[in-house]
């Protein structure tokens, strides 16, 4: 920028000729300079303050703007600091038959913004009418607190329940939408389904998340957006499921037993058609997990899956199997049974004296703990180890259920000669009912391994060949006549014919070492129709006792056998088999011939 001289020489001249005071002209120059700087800084100074009000504005619309929208929307709970954009949505659990055993029920959750309520001690009180479990004095506690704006009251709740507290008219308490895990048949299949609770939780939506069982086994498929719409399936019948849990619970109340499980299981497929564990639970009010006590005390803990027992005697299906299916021995091989047998400092004794020698088949159905040890004898640990290993025996089982994955059996620290003749008969090791299930089903189906599973099946499996086909023909025969002739006699029902084992096995002491007296763990491992087997039927009572005769009964003919003999009669037309006689089952076994 040119500045003007403050003593332009022209005008000095001029101003010199006419007699004027140049200094005048310095002094005008030097006030119009003056002037224009001051209007120069005036202007920057507008321009700034227009800036700054224009930033003012900009800040007082975008505030102005999302107040409103904050106050056009729910509360959000300000103690979690959640996100809200959770999902509650969940896909149903239905039956083999497509009737719903799991879905989601819209409800309401209870809350309250204390810095709202207009009589929070009031309204503390009538709370606590409405639900009793509320302690008023706490509730008002909490209300009261000056720190606190926000707190949760309830997780769900029923129609009647939101109007009472509507009715109270408090308008701090306010209501939030939900979806809740709904179980229609309450206690049915409870073991099955586990159960399900609130995870993230905010005020316009809750997540739903399992807990135990398939709920949580799987829980990422349920959530899945995209599955939505795809039921999970499972293998269950709803229908023989409550008929089975109907029986049991009258077999446990009626042999005063401390607790009682079943497994049915199609042999073919693998597909449990039924599982029941008593005492049981209320998935929809799932009781906290016990702190003290035995966990096999706990209504949570599943019986046919978590519990690994010494099941005594059905476990000699599965050696005199091994005996046949090696050529060890026959069906009508004798084998030594005088005793006691003596091995070191231990004595194996039977129930009662079966006299010097049995025919295999005789073992079987007089259940011969010598007869038993003795065929193993020659088979050795090393090839009895393989043997049950290739029936899952010794492995965890591969079941659809969080708690599956958690259970292994007990197996002795050194797998001595001693342990192979005590396992032969039941003794040493310990198996699951569902195991048990499953290797009675390969032991008739043909000989082929299946693998248990929870989902329902389109078609049969193809495991591997464990045994041959004559050794599972051998092993029906001989499940057929422990019931027409032997322990299982009990299990005899008309147009049904039954094979099984029975077992009581003596209780080992939690306290300390050794069993317990007069406590027995009574099983039953039956198929139907003995003939042509479909289903097994695993039955096992915890402490069961007959008090019916002159003396008290523990054994599992006396126990177990009578209750799964009822659960079969109900069952077996439930399943579409029809009745036949003794005289048909029989013959296709070959007897009478």
């Amino acid at each position: 920028m040119i500045r003007t001289p403050l003593r332009p020489l022209a005008r000095v001249l001029r101003a010199r000729e006419t007699g004027e005071n140049p200094d005048l002209i310095e002094r005008e120059n030097r006030r119009l300079r003056q002037e224009a700087a001051h209007d120069q800084a005036r202007g920057r100074a507008e321009t700034r303050l227009l800036a700054v009000a224009l930033l003012f504005m900009c800040a007082f619309v975008v505030l102005g703007a999302r107040m409103g929208l904050l106050a056009a929307t729910e509360p959000l709970e300000l103690a979690r600091g959640l996100p809200e954009d959770i999902s509650s949505a969940r896909a149903d659990i239905l039956d083999r038959e497509g009737r719903v055993l799991a879905t989601n029920l819209s409800t309401h959750a209870l809350y309250a913004e204390t810095h709202r309520m207009v009589d929070p001690e009031g309204a503390a009180h009538a709370l606590a009418e409405i639900f009793p479990d509320i302690d008023a004095q706490r509730m008002a506690a909490r209300f009261t607190d000056p720190n606190r704006r926000f707190a949760w009251i309830r997780t769900r709740l029923s129609p009647e329940q939101m109007q009472a507290v509507h009715d109270i008219g408090e308008p701090g308490l306010l209501f939030a939408p939900r979806e809740m895990r709904l179980y229609p048949n309450g206690r049915m299949a409870a073991h099955v389904l586990g159960g399900a609770t609130f995870g993230q939780q905010g005020v316009r939506a809750a997540e739903v998340i399992g807990v135990a069982g398939t709920e949580l086994y799987f829980d990422e498929r349920l959530r899945d957006p995209e599955q939505l719409g795809q039921p999970l399936q499972l293998s269950l019948d709803l229908t023989v499921q409550a008929t089975i849990t109907e029986v049991l619970e009258g077999g446990k109340q009626m042999l005063n037993a401390q607790g009682a499980t079943a497994v049915l299981m199609d042999v073919f497929t693998g597909e449990v058609i039924s599982l029941v564990s008593l005492p049981d639970f209320d998935p929809n009010n799932r009781p906290a997990p016990p702190t003290e006590g035995e966990p096999a005390d706990s209504p949570l803990f599943n019986r046919a899956v978590q519990g690994y027992y010494e099941l005594g005697s059905v476990m000699k299906a599965f050696a005199v199997a091994q005996g046949l299916d090696e050529g060890f021995v026959t069906p009508d091989s004798i084998i030594d049974t005088r005793g006691p047998l003596t091995w070191g400092r231990f004595r194996i004794r039977d129930f009662r004296n079966y006299g010097p020698e049995l025919s295999v088949k005789d073992v079987m159905v007089k259940s011969s703990n010598i007869g038993t040890a003795r065929i193993m004898q020659p088979i050795g640990a090393e090839r009895q180890q393989e043997f049950l290993r290739k029936f899952g025996l010794l492995d965890t089982m591969p079941l659809e259920l969080a708690e599956a994955a958690r259970a292994r059996p007990l197996l002795p620290d050194r797998w001595s000669d001693l342990s192979v003749m005590t396992i032969s008969y039941g003794h040493g090791m310990s198996t699951s009912p569902l195991a048990l299930a499953t290797g009675y089903a390969a032991l008739v189906n043909g000989g082929r391994k299946v693998t248990p599973t929870l989902l329902r099946q389109d078609r049969v499996q193809t495991g591997p060949q464990i045994i041959s086909e004559r050794t599972s023909q051998q092993k029906k025969l001989m499940l057929h006549q422990v019931v027409q002739e032997g322990t299982a006699s009990f299990a005899r029902i008309s147009g049904y014919p039954i094979g099984g084992k029975t077992g009581s096995a003596d209780k080992p002491n939690p306290r300390g070492g050794g069993y317990k007296k007069d406590a027995v763990l009574a099983t039953f491992a039956s198929v139907f129709p003995a003939h042509e087997p479909r289903y097994v039927l695993v039955v096992t009572l915890d402490e069961p006792v007959d008090t019916t005769g002159p003396e008290p009964r523990r054994t599992a003919g006396w126990t177990a056998v009578p209750v799964s003999a009822e659960i079969t009669r109900r069952v077996a037309p439930l399943l579409g088999l029809r009745p036949i006689s003794l005289d048909v089952a029989n013959a296709t076994l070959g007897l009478g011939q």
